[in-house]
């Protein structure tokens, strides 16, 4: 497949990858369109594509293209008209404690070692639970784009939890977070989006972009308690909440 856009001068390329297992509905396989973002204009192309449901790994941009499946669904909360609920409150002020040190997006030595206690404990078995330093260097370092690392520090400035984000022209992306697994009843992982949330208020962006919610999976079930929330479909970005239903797939 090729794309040309009017920022973009040079056609894009988009390619899809071999089937393999999906990592999220077991029984089922996955497949991915990618596409690369290392040129001129990263920055816009990546605007592009997140509105129409992609999401950033390094320096490509991938979604999902599985036959016969549509469980997943793109999210974005809708920042301006959002407002915590009872229980996000109380995480929020439970955490209010915390300081957040926007960062360039460099890996060191302190976040992967919280990030090894993290995949240890949360995803035992993982791809991600075998990855080394370099690789978890390659997956923080490795953007095209305007990129943030969020660091998460408690009163002693021990870091608590990490945010990979992304600046998008109409909100933030969050590509990938972790925390010390040893505080799950904190909820540090409800608490990043907040913060996401807060910030995209304070800057004026519409949206935070939570990547994709899978109905069937539990992993994915705490992104629709963020609402109002919006899921790309066929028609474009509408309104979901816990009674949506994916589009069927063509020919099912």
């Amino acid at each position: 497949m090729v794309m040309e856009h009017q920022t973009v001068k040079r056609p894009q390329f988009f390619f899809t990858t071999a089937p393999m297992p999906c990592p999220y509905l077991p029984g089922r396989m996955e497949r991915k369109i990618v596409t690369e973002l290392n040129q001129p204009g990263a920055d816009a192309l990546h605007d592009v594509l997140s509105r129409a449901g992609f999401r950033r790994s390094h320096s490509i941009a991938y979604a999902p293209a599985c036959s016969g499946c549509n469980a997943c669904v793109p999210v974005r909360i809708v920042a301006a008209e959002f407002r915590m609920t009872r229980n996000q409150r109380k995480v929020w002020n439970a955490n209010c404690h915390l300081t957040v040190n926007p960062a360039p997006p460099r890996a060191t030595a302190e976040q992967y070692a919280l990030f090894s206690r993290y995949q240890a404990e949360r995803h035992t078995g993982s791809d991600m639970a075998l990855m080394g330093f370099y690789d978890y260097r390659s997956m923080v370092d490795e953007s095209p784009i305007d990129t943030t690392l969020l660091e998460f520090r408690d009163d002693s400035g021990e870091l608590k939890a990490v945010c990979l984000t992304d600046r998008m022209s109409d909100g933030l992306s969050a590509v990938y977070s972790f925390f010390d697994p040893r505080l799950h009843r904190k909820s540090l992982g409800t608490h990043m989006i907040l913060w996401l949330v807060e910030e995209a208020q304070r800057r004026g962006l519409p949206y935070v972009y939570l990547g994709y919610w899978i109905r069937e999976s539990r992993k994915m079930a705490y992104k629709i308690r963020f609402q109002p929330l919006e899921g790309f479909t066929s028609q474009g970005w509408r309104r979901i909440d816990e009674t949506f239903e994916p589009e069927r797939p063509i020919g099912r």
